[in-house]
């Protein structure tokens, strides 16, 4: 509840300042008499959104009332807000992301391709928010699989993972806990697409190519599987022992970066004879 209630208080502030930061002519009203404070006010806004005054009122009180997307959306045009202070008031008043964000990032850009390429011995990647491999560098694919060379559906991790007999034997004893936890991911992000067509396709084809993934799916798991090491069974070079570290571009939030860096000289020099 106090978290609940910070978030309206967050949000009140958000549209006042916003408010303030508008004049009657930006919006093409008259400005008409002298005004005692700056800004457009509250009726003014709530016209332009197509609100009531009342609620838009209420939700510069910091009220606790539910806002659909057309009136969030509504308020982003009537207060001029651009991609990121929309993207902030949807989470305030929402707690999710506008829709049209999570239209999936398939490319990325050369800086990024030239850090993932800088990572030498270390196998990097980068995923989008349907776990499609995006960007890769050469030491994935020799630990991963041939990325340039598959399909885009073979290119998506949680495909890979449920579908490939090269998945099962790479993580060995482990590809339970690793497939559980991906799933969970997996499912998380399609909690903000429920509906997508692209999204309901490969659902229906997962439960339809893996066993384990009709039995999981139904029981809406969330498996808290550590992340911070990674054993791998290499059928060329054997065991491999990888810290696993991921982040989000900042600029991109769409999109994550996973590196996986050897844990031992016995890895890395296995790595450094498969690159060559």
């Amino acid at each position: 509840m106090q978290e609940e209630r910070e978030k309206s208080r967050q949000l009140a502030e958000f549209l006042r300042t916003r408010r303030a930061c508008l004049t009657p002519e930006q919006v093409g009203l008259p400005s008409g008499e002298r005004r005692r404070t700056p800004g457009l006010r509250r009726a003014e806004v709530a016209v332009l959104a197509g609100i009531s005054v009342d609620w838009y009122t209420w939700l510069e009180q910091g009220r606790d009332i539910q806002v659909s997307t057309q009136v969030l959306d509504s308020l982003s045009r009537a207060l001029r807000l651009n991609d990121s202070e929309r993207k902030h008031l949807f989470l305030l008043a929402a707690g999710h992301l506008p829709a049209d964000h999570f239209d999936p990032q398939n490319n990325v850009s050369l800086l990024l391709q030239d850090f993932l390429d800088r990572q030498g011995e270390s196998p990097a990647f980068v995923v989008n928010s349907r776990w499609d491999i995006v960007a890769w560098n050469r030491a994935a694919t020799l630990v991963y699989g041939d990325y340039e060379a598959m399909s885009a559906r073979d290119r998506n991790s949680v495909w890979r993972l449920f579908t490939t007999d090269y998945a099962k034997q790479l993580l060995g004893e482990h590809w339970e806990a690793n497939a559980k936890h991906r799933l969970a991911q997996f499912r998380a992000n399609y909690a903000n697409t429920v509906g997508d067509p692209w999204w309901e396709e490969i659902i229906a084809d997962l439960h339809r190519q893996s066993k384990e993934f009709r039995e999981w799916w139904p029981l809406h798991h969330v498996v808290n599987a550590p992340e911070g090491e990674k054993l791998l069974f290499h059928p060329v070079v054997g065991a491999l022992r990888f810290g696993h570290l991921s982040f989000q571009v900042m600029d991109s939030i769409d999109l994550q970066v996973t590196i996986n860096i050897p844990l031992d000289a016995q890895t890395s020099e296995k790595m450094r004879k498969l690159l060559v």
